[in-house]
């Protein structure tokens, strides 16, 4: 019988404008499960094609752009071996921005018990996780984080937890504050970046970092973590550049001899392997995203999300659109 389930579904329309559309809701294939989503986390990436470039065509397929999806599976299609309808899942999948969404077997991560009311981005901690294990960070490593949003400062707690001495560079007074919260030995706000750079060295006897990572996607911040980065030491950028070409000071970046790292992953097993580390960092407390989650709303108000996720107030770091 033909499956007549109907659900909810934002639709990009055009920029800046989201409407909300009843569909039919997916059905699910050879390996996949559908969900029934409980939220979805508002990733950066989404701000291109929300504020609108020439190369996107609208209106986008009900629910895109979501991708940091968790809820329940509701429905199993053929050959799916691990998962059963009732367990709950933290997911990637590409339609999330709805009340349901179709994921593949192999993409989706079950969630313990411990984390059962909790939301779980699942697709933007395990990024976190990602980058974190790329920056080969250890005891007595020093780590400069340029730009705490929510990327910045899930870092900031993984790598305090690794032992290393944190410094972190941001614009905000609240995420200042946020980064203290999280484990940063040392604050600054984003100002003159000849002065911060001299601050910076004298915090590290002259010799620069041991680590950077850029988190803020944009060219002047990229351009101070690289000047913040110490001979042979590595430069991660982990911001993602979405609004055109970027210029680097090749001649400093060779002189001192910098490892140079773009954290960001396209392979899903990488991203899949991501999310369960992260599902075992905040199921064990190791991890509290928590304090991260600063706004919530249904998803009728999606415009509304995606407005503070450009604007940024200064209370900001990741907002949520639930569905229940």
């Amino acid at each position: 019988m033909e499956d007549k389930l109907q659900m909810r579904a934002a639709v990009i329309a055009a920029p800046k404008q989201a409407l909300i559309e009843t569909v039919a809701a997916p059905s699910p294939g050879d390996g996949e499960v559908r969900v029934r989503l409980e939220g979805c986390g508002v990733c950066g990436s989404n701000l291109s094609p929300w504020e609108g470039r020439p190369w996107f065509n609208y209106p986008l397929r009900p629910g895109e752009l979501g991708h940091e999806g968790w809820g329940v599976v509701d429905a199993v299609g053929p050959n799916v071996q691990t998962l059963k309808p009732g367990d709950r899942i933290a997911a990637l999948s590409w339609n999330s921005y709805a009340e349901y969404d179709i994921v593949r077997e192999e993409n989706a991560v079950r969630l313990p018990a411990e984390l059962d009311g909790k939301p779980f981005p699942g697709e933007a901690l395990g990024c976190a996780m990602n980058v974190f294990r790329r920056c080969d960070v250890g005891p007595k490593t020093t780590v400069a984080i340029v730009g705490i949003g929510f990327l910045g400062a899930v870092l900031v707690n993984l790598c305090k937890q690794a032992g290393a001495r944190v410094i972190t560079l941001t614009r905000r007074p609240f995420a200042l504050e946020i980064a203290r919260r999280m484990g940063a030995d040392i604050t600054l706000g984003l100002g003159d970046a000849q002065n911060l750079v001299g601050e910076v060295k004298t915090l590290t006897r002259g010799e620069g970092c041991d680590r950077v990572i850029e988190a803020t996607g944009q060219q002047e911040p990229l351009n101070l973590a690289g000047e913040l980065t110490r001979e042979r030491g590595r430069l991660i950028i982990a911001g993602y550049h979405q609004d055109g070409m970027r210029q680097v000071n090749m001649q400093l970046w060779n002189w001192r001899g910098l490892d140079v790292l773009n954290a960001h992953e396209r392979d899903p097993r990488v991203y899949v392997e991501g999310i369960r580390m992260a599902v075992e960092a905040v199921a064990r407390g190791h991890l509290d995203p928590s304090p991260l989650y600063t706004h919530q709303f249904p998803l009728e108000r999606i415009g509304e999300a995606m407005e503070v996720m450009r604007t940024r107030p200064d209370n900001f770091m990741k907002a949520l659109v639930t569905m229940t």
